[in-house]
């Protein structure tokens, strides 16, 4: 084993097992608690700056033949997903105090970014687990509300059934194929025995239940609900990411065929339309986004039914796009001293009159994520619709697309609750602004964005203006 290679291949991922180790350390001497925050995204910016590294020197690089391998798409996105984590990171310093979170966070992104180099089976499968099992604890780690305790288990199951299927569905492509490569995937797809056709279903069905694509969504939204802030912010981006980045791993440059072009159109097909659909009743933002998240993970399914380069520049301008703007709707969520009151879209009333930065902010993400011009999530949608359209699937891109008018609806509703209705600060809440804040009304909490929560927005902030003026320049290096 060439010891050199094995270190720059895994580069992002030993600063990122660095930086836990760091972390655990601090946590056993009850040292350094308060800087653990600031360890964290000093070892995910250092992750990711190693990411763009080795992707501007075109390296190239297969430390363990047949199980992990680096190469331009992968890092690629790697970069994105530790990018994404950084605002992240930002946002939790109010929802969570020591070492706990982030440590948990890193060992996520660990699991995340052996996923997308992961070139077995056997290593996706590790991949999909380490990043899966800190998210579960990480949902009920803040535990704000009675909630929550029920939102992990059920995320918890959700996990395990999805983690049996694959399993099962790799089982039978061994069996089939004798190999635990992911190019035996390509086979499966291409076999017309029943053997290998179900395996390819079973594991696409497996990275449907990942996902929370409809009708494997059931209790994702419970969740989303039940988690804090910071931690529905992760599992909507970083874990959709890399459960993603992971599908578009499998189908690359493979042509599919019926029946798994049914299965991967008709499923995300239903995703977009119902979830839409759902998000219109929902009174909890949180819960709200995770019909949103459901119905993403449709329109990003749908780019599995083209082929070619197109395939993954589509999904990853749309994976950034999407990460960015839902990080921001997040970031810029006022806080609340109750976490059920924060997550209610009542609490949101009259935003524009207390806190105009926080609720244009908003309004730019909930634009954006509606897919309407000249905002990022209409080029993201535009490169979903046109692949599909290449390969020749005109009928399911335009029920797609009529489908994806639907959700505009939601979206607009929170702007009209932000912009349209009377002002007055909210229970709990007191005015708060980019700059420092005035003095809370009587009776109010202290409610104010810190540093941290602002660095984070002009982030997202500065990345959404990239995305929308220079889109040429993200697919260019795709």
């Amino acid at each position: 084993m060439n010891t050199n290679l094995t270190l720059m291949s895994m580069l992002p991922e030993h600063l990122l097992l660095l930086g836990i180790v760091l972390l655990l350390g601090m946590e056993i001497v009850g040292k350094g608690v308060r800087a653990a925050l600031l360890v964290a995204v000093a070892a995910v910016a250092a992750a990711a700056g190693a990411a763009f590294w080795l992707y501007l020197t075109d390296f190239n690089g297969i430390p363990f033949p047949g199980q992990f391998s680096v190469n331009h798409s992968s890092l690629v996105a790697k970069f994105i997903v530790l990018l994404l984590a950084v605002p992240v990171l930002l946002i939790s310093r109010d929802d969570f105090e020591g070492g706990e979170f982030p440590a948990l966070i890193l060992s996520s992104l660990y699991g995340v970014c052996l996923l997308i180099s992961a070139d077995s089976f056997l290593t996706m499968f590790l991949g999909l687990e380490l990043m899966s099992l800190p998210v579960y604890a990480l949902v009920l780690l803040a535990y704000r509300r009675v909630e929550s305790a029920e939102a992990a288990l059920k995320y918890l199951v959700l996990g395990g059934a999805a983690s049996a299927m694959f399993l099962m569905g790799v089982s039978l492509l061994y069996g089939m194929t004798g190999s635990t490569e992911i190019s035996a995937f390509a086979s499966g797809l291409l076999a017309t025995d029943i053997m290998s056709r179900a395996a390819v279903a079973l594991i696409l069905l497996a990275f449907f239940l990942k996902g929370a694509v409809v009708p494997f969504h059931a209790w994702a939204p419970d969740a989303y609900e039940g988690a804090s802030v910071p931690v529905t912010a992760f599992m909507a981006t970083i874990v959709k990411a890399g459960v993603m980045f992971a599908v578009v791993r499998l189908f690359a440059n493979v042509p599919i065929v019926s029946p798994i072009v049914e299965l991967v159109a008709i499923f995300p097909l239903i995703s977009i339309v119902w979830s839409n659909i759902a998000a219109m009743k929902q009174q909890s933002l949180r819960r709200m986004i995770a019909y949103s998240s459901i119905a993403h993970a449709g329109y990003m399914f749908y780019a599995l039914l083209g082929v070619g380069e197109g395939q993954m520049q589509a999904v990853t301008f749309y994976l950034l796009t999407y990460g960015v703007l839902n990080v921001l709707a997040f970031a810029a969520l006022p806080p609340h001293a109750n976490d059920a009151e924060r997550d209610r879209l009542d609490t949101l009333k009259g935003l524009w009159h207390r806190n105009p930065f926080a609720a244009i902010m908003i309004a730019i993400a909930m634009l954006s994520l509606a897919g309407l011009p000249p905002f990022p999530g209409f080029v993201a949608k535009f490169l979903i619709f046109k692949n599909v359209l290449t390969a020749g699937y005109t009928t399911y891109a335009v029920i797609g697309l009529v489908g994806s008018y639907i959700g505009i609806y939601f979206y607009l509703r929170v702007i009209q609750v932000m912009f349209m209705t009377g002002g007055g600060v909210a229970a709990g809440e007191a005015p708060l602004s980019l700059a420092t804040p005035s003095q809370p009304a009587a009776g109010a909490q202290p409610a104010r964005l810190d540093a941290f929560a602002q660095v984070a927005i002009l982030m997202c902030l500065a990345l959404t203006v990239w995305l929308m003026v220079a889109p040429g320049r993200v697919l260019g290096g795709v």
